[in-house]
């Protein structure tokens, strides 16, 4: 009896362990339950903007409706994290090329460099195909405003700085109703942003765990579906 009682107590244990692996899998690999991004309780959309992209066109927040986008600032000149953020970002086009819904906003924090004629030029020698992923420029002081207020990147005009300027190397995803989501951590907090700037492990033919640019995949795909 007392065996045959451990052995229940044994299955007990193994089904609970078996619920526990399975909700932190559905949490950390296939993007269920993303988490919306919040400020003082309000859910977090995208600012409004209005910019110019590489060729020419008039771009707002209002283009990307109905699409699910990710958001970066960069600049063309850029000596450090910049060049790895693009590589990613090409490899996700890839990933997403045929997809209409989907779409790239890349925003320039050197305005004065990267004219429109820079960037069309920096788009193709990086590989730039995706209809949707528009290289954008503008007036530096709204778009710092934009880096560090509207979607709380960091971005800032550093003389000190290789290549004149310091920012973050995250990615911002944003759904198809313009709110800013991430994927939850195994304690179910959002990760708000996704690392954007280590180099691709060709060793082990993936991703580090830290730059997060497959799991952002993964969580595209999710929120295309919704």
């Amino acid at each position: 009896m007392k065996k045959y009682l451990g052995y229940v107590g044994l299955g007990i244990v193994i089904i609970v362990f078996g619920i526990w692996v399975f909700r932190e899998s559905q949490t950390r690999s296939d993007g269920v339950g993303l988490a919306y991004i919040t400020l003082k309780g309000e859910k977090r959309q995208v600012p409004d903007f209005k910019l110019i992209n590489q060729y020419g066109d008039t771009i707002t927040e209002a283009y990307y409706d109905g699409k699910v986008y990710v958001v970066e600032f960069f600049f063309s000149t850029c000596p450090t994290i910049c060049p790895i953020m693009n590589k990613n970002m090409v490899q996700i086009q890839r990933k997403f090329y045929g997809e209409d819904e989907f779409g790239i906003a890349s925003i320039s924090i050197d305005p004065i460099n990267d004219t429109v004629e820079q960037l069309r030029a920096y788009a193709k020698e990086i590989g730039v195909k995706h209809k949707h992923w528009n290289m954008m420029t503008g007036d530096l002081e709204n778009i710092m405003q934009l880096a560090n207020q509207g979607f709380n990147l960091y971005a800032k005009q550093e003389s000190r700085a290789a290549g004149g300027f310091e920012h973050s190397g995250f990615f911002a995803l944003v759904d198809k109703e313009g709110y800013l989501r991430s994927r939850r951590d195994s304690n179910g907090n959002p990760i708000v942003f996704y690392q954007g700037a280590v180099e691709y492990d060709s060793d082990q033919n993936r991703y580090s765990e830290e730059q997060q640019i497959d799991i952002l995949i993964e969580d595209i795909k999710q929120l295309l579906k919704e």
